[in-house]
């Protein structure tokens, strides 16, 4: 389902985030320790990862790169895709639910 729905869902995930709705600004693509994170919230210390179909087959280097941001104090909460793709509101939920915590 890589089709103009998916594009949609993607770039809704990004007004969700980039658009302060949260409460906190994200950036996305914002590099850290030499890695590129897909959003990333310095006052809050998350990071939020959207995976695809490629870190199935990478899953040692998502590891280094968790324990690498981890050592920095930074949290790392990790979505599917096609989770994001299937019921953005549920992602964004779970995202309010992390900065509640922090």
């Amino acid at each position: 389902m890589t089709s103009m729905r998916h594009t949609a869902r993607a770039a809704g995930a990004r007004e969700e985030l980039r658009a302060n709705k949260l409460g906190v600004h994200f950036r996305r693509q914002q590099v850290i320790a030499g890695f590129i994170v897909d959003f990333y919230c310095h006052k809050a210390g998350l990071v939020v990862e959207v995976d695809g179909d490629v870190h199935d087959l990478q899953k040692e280097e998502d590891e280094r790169r968790e324990k690498v941001l981890s050592e920095l104090v930074l949290r790392v909460v990790r979505f599917r895709n096609d989770e994001v793709v299937r019921n953005l509101s549920a992602v964004v939920g779970k995202i309010k639910a992390y900065l509640q915590m922090l």
